[in-house]
């Protein structure tokens, strides 16, 4: 599920996008709640990347065994990988088929470029290797082995952000929060516990509530907080301060006016580390300068 920080990011981005191009506020809070939608559908098209997989290595099993003249490994094929008890429950599990079903675009054919080109990759590395040999089976191999295959194989593939690039614009900037909720799902397999679920995009209507009153107060009060803004810059005219920086600056300013129960440090660390997602490198420090300084002033705690 996005937790907190994750919404924040969303809030952001929907308000840079409302600056780049002003419409109704409940248009941009539709665009915004379709947009951690798509999160959900790039999550499950990752989930079946790694499916996938485990159908392309049975393919060429099934080719092996339909050779003319065969080889030990043709008639006796490692089945290993084909085995993983944690890519098995991914394959079986009934969210992840009944969805795909209703959206076949996020299907992978086995003779997808990028899938064949995974797969060699995957088979000739030393990590896959490794386990293949290993004689022993235990649910947290499989595990272990799983989370690290895909961080190496689909998290940290540059192809594979450039073939997201292509496929669905603003995939490619939720990579980071996709990969994070494939690594939970993972990790939250039981080996004897059926897994009839997968994770949700928000996780109760407590949040929903948080996404959609940051993002309209943060419109309606725009005006207002982006003068609290000027005010805390010293010596600095507010147009040298970049538009993303400007917008989290303002974003943050809302949550600390119209959020009393959030606490300070708690906001003010939020907005920093969405500075490192969104800002240059040092934007993180000045961000937060300032909101050191307005919460200071408006002793909050």
């Amino acid at each position: 599920m996005l937790g907190r920080r994750q919404i924040r990011e969303k809030v952001v981005e929907s308000v840079y996008s409302y600056s780049q191009n002003p419409i109704k506020f409940d248009v941009v809070e539709k665009n915004m709640f379709s947009e951690i939608e798509k999160i959900y559908h790039l999550y499950i098209y990752q989930l079946n990347f790694l499916v996938a997989l485990k159908h392309l290595a049975e393919k060429q099993i099934e080719i092996g065994k339909n050779k003319y003249i065969k080889t030990d490994d043709n008639i006796n094929p490692n089945q290993k990988f084909i085995n993983n008890q944690v890519l098995n429950k991914i394959e079986e599990n009934n969210e992840r088929l009944s969805f795909t079903s209703k959206h076949q675009e996020l299907k992978w054919e086995l003779h997808d470029d990028l899938l064949v080109k995974t797969f060699q990759r995957m088979t000739a590395g030393k990590r896959y290797q490794d386990f293949m040999k290993e004689e022993s089976y235990s649910f947290e191999e499989d595990q272990k082995f799983i989370g690290k295959l895909f961080l190496r194989y689909i998290a940290e593939n540059e192809d594979f952000h450039e073939h997201l690039e292509e496929k669905e614009m603003s995939w490619a900037d939720d990579f980071h929060i996709a990969n994070s909720m494939i690594q939970k799902t993972i990790g939250f397999f039981k080996e004897d516990e059926p897994s009839h679920t997968l994770i949700k995009m928000i996780k109760d209507e407590a949040d929903s509530e948080f996404a959609q009153k940051l993002l309209r107060q943060t419109l309606i009060h725009f005006e207002e907080s982006e003068k609290k803004l000027k005010d805390k810059l010293e010596n600095w005219d507010i147009e040298r301060v970049s538009l993303m920086d400007k917008i989290i600056l303002i974003i943050a300013i809302t949550e600390l006016d119209y959020f009393p129960l959030t606490p300070t440090r708690v906001v003010i660390n939020e907005y920093i580390e969405i500075s490192k997602v969104f800002s240059t490198d040092r934007s993180n420090i000045f961000i937060n300068g300032i909101l050191d300084k307005y919460t200071k002033e408006l002793n909050r705690n």
